[in-house]
């Protein structure tokens, strides 16, 4: 199955969606890769999951991609004695470690860690933002703060610290057992929630040993400050828009989120833009302007996916939610500017073979009006430098690997196929012309450029590329 788009849709699964029936659908209807959000799903729910979306690949001999989420640690205040309490502005409210029942004035707050880290002036949010106050006091076993906002705080809500840097790791214990029970059903993406420190990164690398490429979720100001450091260690990056604009002032996110995905494809990373890109459709079978225009602000800007959250989990219409999106997709690839948008954004190739071949494949490409760019790839790393350059052409990754087909689901532009090896430079291009014929991406006559950046057993494959002109027999090389 092609798509007729080249930035991809992720779509998470859950009590709406997570049936055989409905990811048929869904993928049909766009969707690349699938999520499995962690906070939500069991190791059973995880375990057929999985072996639903492997089914329906092996339906159309497609690889898709599986990204888990992480629960991550979530920071959440005690209970209170009535249930709730009324905060009021200009009030002081205490929050205290020893363990006991909240009352009027008083929080229980069960994290040491932030007793620890905060400080005077750092800010505190309660119950996803809608609570604000200011620190005005704080030692290790207290923290006085004054209220900012009025309002209700109810028992067991969740509190974020946009200003502190907690001496937390990323991943809790319920992140390990997940993850594990992940890696031996074999995901393809793991993405890593609440990342405070590059070190975040590299201590989940350190769990995960190759077994899956690592997602950093961006929805921290303290991971702006190491953004660079965090995109150099991580395989990949979730512009987390939901977390993200809470912690910070939400007129801020639409710059971050050009920043990130800007520093991302800077790097060569796949970029992922998330949460409420279409959240009236949880309800609605038709979105509002403004989410679409969103949405296609994501693929004006070069993002390599787009994520479907509620809408496709717990939502009415998952289904109507992905075919939007795609059609959303669709059309912004159309229009006249995008490619001289995409193209204004395009960044200088690195001082390495890799780069070198993958951009002047795109340069021969454009000057000979090529039909596809073709990349025999082993790890990816040669198809996403591909993608890093954004060429007007498709790309084709070829791979005998189906992990290394899975994970490139998720990059913009790349058509995966699974075939063998080549037996030698000659089959070489003759199955890369074939694919390209038999995949509707090159007709009879027309040229296409092959590009190795892997040694396949033939001597010169490596940094090789040639155009090949297609047939539909025995097409020859020049």
């Amino acid at each position: 199955m092609r798509r007729n788009r080249r930035v991809k849709i992720v779509a998470t699964l859950g009590p709406a969606s997570n049936n055989e029936k409905t990811i048929r659908a869904l993928f049909e209807a766009g969707a690349d890769v699938f999520r499995i959000n962690m906070s939500h799903a069991t190791p059973d729910a995880l375990r057929h999951s999985h072996a639903l979306i492997r089914k329906i690949e092996a339906e159309f001999s497609r690889p898709i991609g599986i990204l888990i989420d992480l629960q991550g640690p979530k920071l959440r205040i005690g209970k209170f004695e009535s249930g709730a309490i009324r905060l009021t502005e200009g009030d002081i409210v205490s929050f205290v470690r020893r363990e006991s029942v909240g009352g009027l004035g008083r929080v229980h707050l069960p994290h040491p860690e932030i007793f620890q880290a905060v400080q005077p002036g750092h800010a505190l949010l309660l119950d996803d933002g809608k609570l604000r106050l200011r620190v005005v006091e704080a030692s290790d076993v207290r923290i006085d703060a004054e209220v900012l906002t009025s309002g209700t705080l109810g028992s067991r809500k969740g509190i974020s610290l946009p200003d502190t840097v907690i001496p937390l790791e990323a991943m809790t214990d319920k992140d390990r057992v997940d993850l594990e029970d992940a890696l031996t059903v074999g995901v393809d993406w793991v993405a890593l929630s609440f990342v405070q420190r590059a070190k975040d990164i590299a201590e989940a690398r350190k769990l995960i040993r190759g077994r899956a490429a690592v997602m950093a979720k961006i929805e921290k100001p303290s991971a702006l400050a190491e953004l660079a450091e965090i995109i150099e260690l991580a395989d990949g990056i979730m512009v987390a828009r939901g977390d993200l604009g809470v912690e910070m002032p939400v007129e801020k996110v639409p710059g971050l989120q050009k920043q990130i995905t800007r520093a991302a494809r800077n790097a060569g990373k796949p970029v992922v833009v998330a949460t409420q890109m279409l959240e009236s459709m949880i309800l609605s079978p038709a979105p509002t302007r403004a989410e679409v225009s969103d949405v296609a602000t994501a693929v004006f800007d070069g993002a390599d996916a787009v994520m479907l959250s509620a809408e496709s989990a717990v939502g009415k219409y998952p289904v109507d939610a992905v075919a939007t999106m795609d059609r959303v997709a669709i059309e912004v690839e159309r229009d006249p500017l995008y490619e001289r948008i995409i193209h204004a954004q395009r960044i200088d190739p690195e001082a390495t073979g890799a780069d070198a071949i993958s951009a002047a494949a795109r340069t021969v490409t454009e000057t000979l009006n090529l039909a596809a760019i073709i990349c025999y790839t082993a790890s990816g790393a040669t198809s996403i430098r591909a993608a890093r350059e954004r060429p007007p052409q498709p790309i084709i990754a070829l791979t005998p690997i189906p992990a290394t087909g899975r994970k490139l689901a998720i990059v913009w532009g790349l058509h995966c196929v699974l075939t063998g090896d080549p037996k030698d430079l000659d089959d070489m291009v003759a199955k890369a012309c074939r694919i390209a014929y038999q995949e509707g991406f090159a007709l009879p006559g027309q040229r296409v450029i092959i590009s190795a950046g892997v040694p396949l057993g033939t001597p010169g494959a490596t940094n090789m590329l040639r155009i090949a002109f297609v047939g539909e027999e025995n097409p020859g090389a020049q």
